[in-house]
């Protein structure tokens, strides 16, 4: 029997990668392993969960077993990988060895984890696979107060999502507005009164430095020393990709494992693509990149080699209190930012020197004017 095509990783990247191969070639062997239980969800709704009292199995949309008849596809699950030996076109798993014709990375990235003083640093979770809710879900049960670590776009997802689901947020980052990285002050003011206006507590500037547990649940102290009375703490303070075995292999890694259009690393039989890759220097941890990604590298692994393109690439995020799509200018770019509105509706452009648009925040009413914008948007891999 040949070798198979095989994808490590049963995420967005990993199986929508293989449902697009499969369109395309419906024979040729597909192995996909996984460290997790491959069960089929969308990542995207694990920080909207609670609001619609969904428990991890009511966000599964497929058991792996079901996956694998689907995709004629083996699936490997709770199984890890230990090495990578592109000489000889194989993987290890512990002492075996696995032949593949075409390897693909699509094993995301991990949360990164804030060391905390105390004794109670397992009271601590983060939520980065299916499983991971399920654990967090099951510790929140019963529970009211939870303080959320990192005001990212999942932070504040989270604590609209908790809030909406009735429990007490307080959130601690070492920021001084939601969503520093991606978002203009005025918009980043509009999110932050929203979900106030839920009760979301915000402790910006401070860090956690130790969790102590007492009689009626936990005590965080904070760097400026304050102290918050929690029962639990979700950490969302950020992603790295996963590139350990990968520069183990001798593949050249940066943020991401590096890889060009057509998604090769520097080892020929080698792909990339969702979190984990960096794409012609682009490590976007969202779903429209990876979903281009994964029709592209379908067609190259069918025989048809193709250069990944990204157009636009606005974010929504869901902070259903205040409305929010923003699409940060190109990294490399510069221009005035002009801001309009007030309250909860923020139209802030960015436009550089020439007047063109590259990048937006939209926030409340104003989201209903993104389909306009993104045309003017430039390409972000033309």
């Amino acid at each position: 029997m040949s070798a198979p095509v095989v994808i490590v990783g049963t995420g967005l990247a990993g199986y929508n990668l293989a449902r697009e191969f499969r369109k395309l070639d419906g024979d040729t062997p597909l192995l996909l392993i996984t460290a997790d239980d491959g069960r089929s969800y969308s990542k995207p709704m694990l920080s909207t969960g609670f609001a619609k009292n969904k428990d991890a199995e009511g966000l599964s949309m497929a058991e792996p077993g079901a996956m694998a008849d689907q995709l004629k596809a083996e699936i490997r699950t709770h199984t890890r990988i230990s090495g990578i030996d592109p000489g000889h076109r194989q993987l290890w798993i512990g002492e075996e060895a696995v032949p593949y014709r075409d390897l693909i990375l699509a094993w995301g990235a991990e949360v990164i984890r804030v060391p905390v003083e105390g004794d109670a640093p397992d009271a601590i979770f983060s939520v980065n696979d299916l499983e991971d809710y399920g654990r967090f879900r099951a510790a929140a049960a019963g529970k009211s107060r939870v303080l959320l670590l990192g005001a990212g776009l999942i932070g504040c997802e989270f604590a609209n999502d908790l809030s909406l689901a009735g429990y007490q947020i307080d959130l601690v980052a070492p920021c001084e507005q939601v969503m520093p990285a991606l978002l203009h002050p005025a918009a980043a003011g509009a999110v932050q009164a929203g979900l106030e206006s839920l009760g979301v507590r915000f402790h910006l500037g401070p860090l956690l430095t130790r969790l102590n547990r007492v009689a009626d649940g936990l005590q965080a102290h904070l760097s400026d020393g304050s102290v918050i009375a929690c029962d639990l703490v979700l950490s969302a303070v950020g992603l790295r990709p996963r590139i350990d075995l990968a520069a183990a292999a001798g593949l050249a890694v940066n943020r991401g494992v590096m890889v060009d259009r057509q998604l090769r690393t520097s080892h020929a039989n080698i792909y990339a693509l969702g979190d984990c890759a960096e794409v012609d220097g682009l490590n976007l941890l969202y779903v429209m990149p990876l979903m281009s990604c994964a029709r592209a590298l379908a067609q190259t692994l069918a025989g048809t080699p193709t250069a990944v393109s990204y157009g636009a690439m606005p974010v929504t995020v869901k902070t259903p209190v205040c409305p929010l799509v923003v699409s940060p200018p190109p990294l490399g770019t510069q221009g005035e930012w002009t801001v309009q509105g007030s309250g909860s509706d923020i139209k802030a452009l960015c436009h550089d020197a020439s007047g063109a648009l590259l990048g937006y925040a939209l926030t409340g009413a104003a989201v209903q004017e993104k389909l306009a914008l993104n045309k003017q948007l430039p390409a972000l891999l033309a």
